[in-house]
């Protein structure tokens, strides 16, 4: 078989975390098997399709490192097979326009509610003879396209995942709207059931690789497909993801768009390795937590992918994209890190100080989690001057300390660009001249010249500071 699977996300919203991780997933599987990704925009909502938001979907893709290998299709330039599929089903019977108005659909519902019924579709206009349909017509009603599911019927299908999964045909609410018209002659606008049938099959998909809140739709699509005599692909419903609380991840627990992940700080690479454990297992022999897609594909199969609901771990995506920070070279870090030091409003000059920013990188690398904490920690790189906290004030003021200050400034003031051994020499010097101990030095110095009493390494931090020239004016601050 050769193995072909879509992604078919709808351009209503920012790419969804749970949509995005079954894109992952799909990918993983055609990648081991050897087969084609494919990316099928389901546009058809004309109303709340933006294409601002299929752009971000491609964006999301593009950044988790996830290429397509055909598309984007979009369903909207498709709807002429679907409007043939609504054709072949009415001629055959298998479908029927159907005049129920809303009003009476409410009150259909509110008479079920009344007895503690499901609500369903009574099937009232499923042998509509054409004079009914054409008083319809001249009362003004519109017609939907309806299509028969026989109650009786029991549809059944091996999940690649769950294994044997049943539904009867009496469980899936009457029979169901396929497209909306707006007279007898219309074959209608064609709605989600019906188009990803259409799509499917036009596209010989050959594995459906979804959410589990799909499920009652592969049920019908089933029976589309048999009604079409189309070829029914192999499905595999993936778990939800839940948050810590062990509900469903949605915007309450402040983020579900992938844009919101980077504009957080996250790499691609810990986004996308995150994503492939969520709901799937490496094989028992591997402890390996960290990888590439490319990698994960090897052993990637679905027999692997969880039933279970997966529960998102911030820390744990926290652990593994500190994990892909600390392993970046500074230059590669650098690149990740000017966005959001430019979004701050930091001056970054690229073309002439890439060597000292490169610094600055490979400086605060090792204690970042997240690339926006970047932002805080270098403020005393990219600023001429501080300001003082208390602790460091405290400092400032103590006796003997301005003293120990003079000293330093004056001996800077002598040195056109300090190297690692000249600032340990003046420290020495300090130490020495003025009978204190070294970190009454360090300390004094660690106020002046970054306003705080923690921080990065301060001899590494003191020789970045001087090489923009900021080192002075912050000694010479500190002694007034």
């Amino acid at each position: 078989m050769t193995v072909r699977v879509r992604i078919a996300p709808s351009p209503t919203g920012n790419l969804h975390i749970g949509t995005a991780r079954t894109a992952v997933f799909n990918w993983l599987f055609a990648r081991h098997e050897r087969g084609t990704f494919i990316l099928r925009v389901e546009d058809t909502d004309e109303a709340r399709s933006r294409p601002e938001f299929t752009q971000d979907i491609k964006d999301g893709l593009t950044w988790l490192g996830i290429p397509w290998d055909e598309g984007p299709y979009f369903q909207s330039q498709r709807l002429n097979l679907c409007k043939q599929a609504v054709k072949t089903l009415l001629d055959k019977g298998y479908a029927y326009r159907c005049y129920t108005t809303e009003e009476e659909l409410n009150q259909l519902r509110e008479a079920q509610k009344a007895r503690n019924q499901a609500p369903r579709y009574d099937n009232r206009h499923r042998n509509l003879t054409p004079e009914q349909e054409q008083a319809y017509e001249a009362e003004g009603r519109k017609p939907v396209i309806r299509f028969k599911i026989d109650d009786s019927r029991k549809i059944m299908w091996h999940d690649r995942i769950r294994g044997t999964v049943t539904w009867q045909g009496s469980d899936l609410g009457g029979d169901m709207v396929i497209a909306r018209a707006s007279s007898r002659q219309d074959l209608g606008q064609p709605l989600y059931n019906l188009a990803v049938v259409v799509d499917d099959m036009d596209m010989n998909i050959s594995h459906v690789i979804r959410g589990e809140d799909h499920i009652a739709n592969t049920a019908k699509q089933i029976l589309l497909y048999e009604a079409l005599g189309g070829s029914i692909p192999e499905f595999a419903h993936t778990p939800l993801i839940l948050n810590e609380a062990g509900q469903k991840l949605s915007k309450r627990d402040n983020v579900t768009a992938i844009s919101d992940f980077y504009k957080m700080g996250f790499v691609p690479e810990a986004m996308a390795n995150y994503m492939t454990l969520l709901g799937w297992t490496p094989p028992e022999d591997s402890t390996q937590e960290l990888f590439t897609l490319e990698e994960a594909a090897k052993t990637f199969t679905i027999d692997r992918v969880s039933k279970s609901a997966a529960k998102f771990d911030w820390s744990k995506l926290d652990w593994i994209n500190s994990q892909y920070i600390h392993n970046m070279d500074p230059s590669q870090l650098l690149e990740r890190l000017i966005p959001f030091w430019e979004d701050a409003g930091y001056q970054v000059d690229l073309e002439n100080d890439r060597a000292w920013l490169e610094q600055v990188a490979a400086l605060i690398g090792p204690s970042l989690t997240r690339l926006t904490e970047a932002v805080e920690q270098t403020e005393v790189f990219f600023k001429d001057h501080v300001e003082l906290n208390e602790e460091a004030i405290a400092q400032l003021q103590q006796d003997g300390v301005k003293p120990v200050i003079q000293s330093v400034y004056e001996a800077v003031k002598q040195q056109n660009q300090l190297s690692e051994e000249d600032a340990k020499q003046i420290v020495k010097n300090a130490t020495k001249e003025h009978n204190v101990k070294k970190g009454v030095v360090m300390r004094s110095l660690r106020a002046a010249l970054t306003g705080a009493m923690k921080g990065h390494d301060l001899m590494q931090s003191w020789l970045l500071l001087n090489q923009k020239g900021f080192d002075q004016p912050r000694l010479e601050k500190a002694l007034n």
